[in-house]
């Protein structure tokens, strides 16, 4: 099971690019999907946000730290996301823990917390 994810956020199209917005959008979710299919992630879900003024959607890409290295490496993953840089304002890309990731990094923080003063 994965325990590492990619999340892509974005904020709002540059205005005058919609239609290539749409096009890099569906690029990418091909591209996921072949990439799953081809077990180099083991999954992704996309979400898109309705209008709030700061985040306009995000893709969750998960896999193990490994594939997720490769997948960032990868020429296509590179292209696709420099196009979208040209498109959409605030574009982000985020490594994050997930599934048993989470737990293992709480262990790590609570290791940590332990060897630390705590204020009353």
């Amino acid at each position: 099971m994965a325990d590492r994810c990619l999340l892509t956020t974005w904020g709002e199209v540059v205005r005058g690019r919609e239609e290539r917005a749409l096009e890099n959008f569906n690029d990418i979710i091909g591209y996921y999907g072949r990439a799953q299919q081809q077990g180099k992630i083991e999954s992704f879900d996309t979400v898109l946000c309705f209008p709030n003024g700061r985040l306009d959607g995000y893709i969750r890409v998960d896999g193990t730290a490994q594939q997720l290295a490769d997948m960032k490496e990868d020429r296509e993953f590179q292209k696709l996301t420099a196009e979208a840089g040209t498109i959409v304002e605030g574009l982000a890309l985020t490594d994050a823990v997930c599934n048993q990731g989470v737990a293992d990094q709480l262990e790590i923080f609570k290791e940590v917390i332990a060897k630390v003063p705590q204020m009353a």
